[in-house]
């Protein structure tokens, strides 16, 4: 891999049976895998911090309803994050880095979970106290919108659509 002489782009080589085919790696789509990997370190890190650590308590060891149901909704994130935004994270990070059609599927999978988790959380810290995770995430959210349509211009650079 080296960069080009255009910008914002860098050069990958792979081999098929027959053939030497060269892709270039826009930039952006360099930031937006280191991103994703980033993303699901830091994922993992909070709920293990969240869940060993015992920040929150079990939902059946609180009294009231509501503290019951705000227990269970951050469990309920930490069970999500784990079995589909960490494995859409690690292979959207991958997959966007080979340029390949899976990776480009799964950053987008990825990016639609940011926006619509993140949508609930800041609706809900808004109308009670911001959580850490709440500020923690922010940015990759905002990322994600940023992300969306970029990727969609992109497409073709994973062979996606054309």
């Amino acid at each position: 891999m080296r960069n080009t002489e255009a910008p914002g782009v860098v050069e990958t080589t792979m081999t098929t049976s027959n053939a030497r085919v060269v892709q270039f790696r826009p930039n952006g789509v360099t930031f937006l895998a280191l991103v994703n990997y980033v993303a699901c370190g830091v994922t993992l890190i909070f709920w293990s911090l969240v869940f060993f650590g015992r920040l929150v308590p079990a939902p059946g060891s609180l009294q009231s309803e509501a503290e019951r149901a705000n227990a269970a909704v951050t469990y309920g994130f930490l069970l999500g994050d784990v079995l589909y935004s960490v494995p859409l994270l690690l292979l959207a990070g991958a997959g966007l880095w080979r340029l390949r059609a899976w990776g480009w599927l799964a950053a987008e999978m990825a990016n639609a979970l940011w926006v619509y988790s993140m949508t609930v959380i800041l609706i809900r810290d808004f109308y009670s106290r911001w959580s850490p995770g709440g500020l923690l995430f922010v940015p990759f959210a905002a990322i994600a919108l940023w992300a969306i349509p970029y990727l969609w211009i992109q497409r073709r650079a994973f062979q996606v659509g054309s």
